[in-house]
């Protein structure tokens, strides 16, 4: 059995399993390895279980790692639950912090046959799943020691729906990892110089998964529609999913072969955003987009839909449109364009924004105080935000 550190003042090293549903790339996912990094460095024991195989997503090199490869049959969660009670009482963690919603309700089944230390439950989606899913939240919202959403619009409308007691549901932010996400004009030139784009040209950035909610569709014609202004501009979307298709058709139908690119899934994400001249977030759903808050650690300029989580993230530091509206993004975009997207006095406060109030660092203190709360007071009822 793993040796436990020691713990004598109800501030120390920490034993923190984080479980979650898969770990491809994806905001949340990559919300999860960036905290297995954060706790490990803090000097706390970290595993990560994830309920699917696949990983696409560096952890923390000192976690530990497992996935129990469950199947969407009564058998394979059977066996799931077992596999990791086994795991759990073998490790032996002080807290489970479970991410997204399959993993919430799986933790939430586990504490029912083992003896589990405090769990908390994280949502990441604006829209957790439908009447089902809403009611197996509601009904097992007592088998946790605290649920937590991204974004306040989330939390608001997982107690619209009945999801959980307002008195029983935070909202603790993502964290953005500012060392990662940077500005760097060297980075900047050698990754536009690998694209390849000339050095008077402009480039608008995507980064997401190709799906219906991202709406890269409304992008790609509001792209068009800068184009017909005159400006040198191109568009890079870094991400795969299945509107890659539909989304290829588009950007043919429309002339823009030689304009718009559909990057697929990128390892250099930073990267990118300091290429970027402007960063576009074209989503209808959103919990709190990483993505944004990773542009403006970049020190880049933001259009974005009015997507929840949002205005959150930017303030009053990015342009911010109506969602579905190609119009009004294409205005946002060339009204970005016009003025110095790197402006140093703007530049500097989007980062400024993003370090001091949506840090990593800070994210990850924030949840070690919360554990510690939880650890030395589990029937404690908390307010609806901490």
């Amino acid at each position: 059995m793993t040796q436990r550190l020691p713990r004598t003042d109800g501030s120390g090293p920490l034993r923190i399993l984080l479980l979650v549903t898969g770990l491809r790339l994806g905001g949340a996912e990559q919300q999860v390895a960036a905290l297995s990094r954060a706790f490990s460095a803090m000097g706390h024991a970290v595993a990560v279980v994830s309920l699917t195989t696949g990983r696409e997503v560096t952890l923390a090199p000192a976690a530990e790692y497992r996935a129990v490869d469950m199947r969407k049959t009564p058998w394979s969660m059977l066996r799931s639950l077992l596999e990791v009670r086994t795991f759990v009482k073998a490790w032996r963690p002080d807290v489970i912090h479970s991410h997204m919603v399959h993993a919430n309700l799986f933790a939430r089944m586990l504490t029912r046959i083992v003896a589990a230390p405090p769990l908390v439950c994280t949502a990441h989606s604006m829209r957790e799943g439908g009447r089902l899913r809403m009611a197996l939240y509601r009904i097992t919202d007592s088998w946790c020691a605290l649920t937590t959403h991204v974004s306040a619009a989330g939390r608001q409308q997982m107690i619209d729906v009945g999801a959980a007691r307002p008195s029983r549901l935070a909202v603790v932010a993502n964290g953005i990892d500012t060392a990662a996400f940077h500005p760097d004009a060297a980075r900047r030139h050698a990754t536009r110089a690998a694209l390849p784009l000339s050095p008077d040209a402009r480039l608008l950035l995507n980064v997401g998964r190709l799906v219906e909610e991202k709406d890269q569709a409304t992008l790609i014609e509001a792209f068009a529609r800068v184009r017909q202004q005159g400006f040198d501009v191109r568009l890079a979307i870094a991400g795969d999913g299945p509107r890659r298709q539909s989304l290829e058709q588009k950007i043919h139908s429309l002339g823009l072969d030689d304009a718009a690119w559909l990057l697929g899934r990128r390892a250099d994400v930073a990267e990118l955003m300091t290429a970027a001249d402007v960063f576009v977030l074209s989503s209808r759903i959103e919990g709190m987009p990483l993505v944004v808050g990773e542009a403006m650690a970049c020190g880049t300029s933001v259009v974005s839909t009015d997507a929840p989580g949002v205005k959150e993230l930017c303030g009053s530091l990015a342009r911010i449109v109506p969602t579905g509206d190609a119009q009004a993004l294409a205005e946002a975009i060339c009204a970005a364009l016009r003025e110095d997207p790197h402006e140093a006095g703007q530049a500097a406060a989007r980062r400024e924004r993003v370090v001091s109030q949506f840090g990593l660092q800070a994210t990850a203190a924030r949840w070690i105080d919360i554990y510690h709360q939880l650890i030395q007071a589990p029937r404690l009822m908390h307010r609806g935000s901490t």
